[in-house]
């Protein structure tokens, strides 16, 4: 800016000290909001106390799933399917008795209770009849009624599998069959061949263990 004459000086003074002024004024409004904002900080800080900040993790608390429903009775189907798991290749002609007639007991039980049993000591509570029935539909039905028949306390009961008369050649394929899994059943402590008049040598009577509420 060129200066011509004492006039335009005395403006140009002027007008620098006009800004002067004005960026005094600013500074100052500065300086007073800040010392304002710290007033008040200060003043907070004393209202509350001290304070400590929280750890930021960085995570999100959710509410932790349900376990899912246990399927029980699936679960009680599978476990009665492994107990009914019983062989078709067990050798039984070792595990039987052929003294008069055929028998078998469990290693411990006495001969005495054979004799009981083929005597009749022991009322029969309950019969299967597996005629009819394909192998491993007798099967599993011969495992569910022991299985039962224990639960319930029943002591005695009579296996019907026939005599084979109806099967090719007239073997009783059924009847060795349930002699083998009647021998792998725990709750099995003997059987023999029952009495004529209750089914002879196509029926068995079967001694359980106690189990169960015992049954009168």
């Amino acid at each position: 800016m060129k200066v011509h004459s004492l006039q335009d000086l005395g403006r140009i003074q002027k007008t620098i000290a006009e800004q002067r002024a004005r960026a005094a004024a600013l500074d100052k409004a500065r300086r007073e909001a800040e010392r304002q904002a710290q007033a008040e900080k200060e003043l907070f800080a004393r209202a509350v106390g001290p304070v400590k900040p929280l750890p930021d993790k960085g995570t999100a608390w959710l509410p932790p799933e349900p376990p899912a429903p246990i399927a029980l009775q699936l679960q009680l189907d599978e476990e009665a399917v492994l107990r009914e798991a019983l062989s078709d290749q067990l050798d039984v002609s070792t595990l039987l008795d052929t003294d008069e007639a055929l028998s078998y007991r469990r290693p411990g039980i006495g001969t005495d209770v054979i004799r009981k049993l083929r005597k009749g000591d022991w009322s029969i509570q309950r019969e299967l009849d597996l005629h009819g029935l394909r192998r491993d539909d007798a099967r599993e039905a011969l495992g569910h009624f022991i299985r039962e028949a224990h639960r319930q306390g029943v002591r005695c009961v009579r296996v019907v599998h026939g005599k084979g008369l109806g099967s090719p050649g007239k073997t009783p394929v059924l009847k060795s069959k349930v002699l083998g899994w009647l021998i792998q059943k725990n709750e099995v402590l003997a059987f023999v061949l029952a009495k004529p008049s209750e089914g002879g040598a196509g029926a068995l009577v079967v001694l359980l263990k106690a189990g169960g509420q015992q049954q009168h």
